[in-house]
């Protein structure tokens, strides 16, 4: 899915809201920033397999989708801190049910599968 899709208006909403959070590590993000900010080495060491390169680029996605603020410190070693911002929010709580229905999904694979 293209990022330009969260921002057409001809598509419906759940399909803005996946746009904004398609990729493998954003909606992890949006977990651990809804516990406080978090500066960009916490959110590494959380993630293991989330390289800098990633973690930047989904961040600054982030921020100009809305959802996370950027707050940059002025002091010496330079310090940086992520938090969720009202909307970012918004989008975590709307996201809840979405995240129980999938365990509830899982859980069903699970039970039908034939053992093995």
């Amino acid at each position: 899915m293209t990022r330009s899709r969260a921002q057409d208006p001809n598509v419906c909403g759940v399909t803005a809201a996946i746009a904004v959070i398609d990729g493998k590590w954003k909606t992890s993000l949006l977990w651990l920033l809804e516990s406080g900010p978090h500066r960009p080495g916490e959110l590494r060491r959380r993630l293991p397999g989330l390289s800098e390169k990633v973690l930047t680029q989904a961040l600054r996605e982030m921020e100009s989708d809305g959802l996370v603020h950027r707050a940059v410190y002025d002091v010496l070693p330079p310090k940086t801190e992520y938090s969720l911002t009202d909307f970012g929010r918004d989008l975590a709580a709307a996201l809840g049910p979405l995240s129980d229905w999938g365990h509830r999904r899982l859980e069903l694979l699970t039970e039908t599968r034939p053992a093995s």
